[in-house]
């Protein structure tokens, strides 16, 4: 059974970057043994906290690290027995695509057996789609760059664009994002790479709406940088020239790594979130985030402070940021914690910034972050 499941895992090795570190694996043909596998690692859930909730709770396949696949298994059938939707977030696989890979043949190889997992567990569905770099917004994604191509490119962005759709119509999302955290796209990266993002988003809708006029269209932006923080001010500046770039977005994607501005998430402003909406008629989810439960050094050799006891706080203050906006989801990407010792040479080093976000560590062990989730997940969701 093993073997025959291995034989079946795409060839494509998924692009390890901060939007996509959770990938570790391929596809699995077997949902059965997934099933199984489930029943065997799930565990009994505490009392709940509160009687409702409004968003949807997930995580995106994630692993500690990314070259065991009996790991990767074991680690989806812990978190899908605390989920009520699944996350699939990735850089454009520019690498298979530019070697001749078609895009339907790389969604079949690396998602529909994945998607059709989660549907069995009757998961609502996200997909957002990176055209830049995940881990490094001042630079085009790694594979682009390596062959000297860019998104600012009208050939690149067509290559973007199909993959789009071909996401869109053969794992038929909910909910689809066309570019993430564009708010610090804006701040880092050239014009031209912001503004072939743009373009790329845009003209992606038409070819979206013309196979699917019902799935939710987004982008993310970054909530920390909204409220000033990466700037160094603490000047709140919102995003309202996102709204303006993107005029398609219905709901809104937000990323937050609050750790690296607070040093206690009781800090954070009730309406950290909120704000970011006032005035719109508009959902949100967060798309990306944590808290890290461990200390490292961060840019400019600033220490960043982290503990297991922090990261549960922030789980609890999370419940609370989204108790008080009108949201619809809340993924915490990373399940697990990354062994940096496994991690690819390729990898950008910043990578090492967000290795402590899991709910379990690199042993599956849980965190108390875990049960806090696991009571927060035992309300009752009722849908906006």
């Amino acid at each position: 059974m093993q073997s025959r499941l291995k034989e079946s895992i795409g060839s494509d090795i998924i692009c390890f970057n901060r939007t996509n570190f959770k990938t570790f694996a391929k596809v699995f043909a077997s949902i059965l043994f997934l099933i199984q596998l489930s029943f065997l690692f799930s565990c009994k859930e505490d009392s709940p906290v509160a009687s409702t909730r409004t968003y949807y709770m997930g995580f995106q396949n994630s692993a500690p690290r990314y070259d065991d696949f009996n790991l990767v298994l074991q680690t989806i059938a812990l978190w899908s027995t605390r989920a009520d939707a699944a996350m699939i977030t990735t850089e454009v696989p520019w690498d298979s695509l530019l070697a001749g890979k078609t895009p339907q043949q790389y969604v079949k190889n690396n998602y529909v057996g994945l998607v059709e997992y989660y549907r069995t567990k009757k998961m609502k569905l996200w997909i957002y789609i990176d055209p830049q770099n995940g881990l490094n917004r001042t630079s085009d994604a790694n594979a682009l760059v390596a062959v000297g191509k860019s998104i600012a490119q009208p050939e690149m962005q067509k290559i973007y664009r199909r993959f789009v759709v071909v996401m869109d119509s053969m794992l038929r999302p909910e909910h689809l994002g066309l570019a993430l955290e564009t708010n610090l796209i804006r701040v880092a990266a050239p014009a031209s790479i912001y503004n072939g993002v743009k373009k790329a988003a845009n003209d992606a809708v038409a070819d979206v709406r013309a196979i699917d006029p019902t799935v939710k269209l987004s982008v993310s932006v970054q909530a920390d940088l909204a409220w000033g923080k990466l700037l160094g001010n603490g000047t709140y500046v919102g995003i309202q020239q996102d709204f303006s770039d993107f005029p398609f977005i219905e709901e809104l994607g937000v990323s937050s790594y609050p750790y690296f501005d607070f040093s206690n998430p009781d800090e954070i402003p009730i309406n950290y979130y909120a704000r970011l909406v006032e005035g719109k008629a508009m959902n949100l989810m967060i798309t990306e985030g944590g808290w890290t439960s461990a200390s490292f050094e961060g840019p400019n050799q600033k220490l960043i402070s982290g503990s297991v006891e922090a990261q549960q706080k922030y789980i609890t203050r999370q419940g609370q940021l989204l108790d008080a906006a009108p949201s619809i989801a809340w993924f915490q990407l990373p399940f697990t914690d990354i062994d940096l010792s496994k991690v690819p040479t390729n990898v950008d080093p910043s990578i090492r910034y967000f290795a402590y976000l899991g709910l379990v560590d690199i042993n599956l062990q849980p965190k108390p972050s875990l049960t806090t989730w696991d009571n927060i997940f035992q309300r009752k969701l009722t849908e906006k």
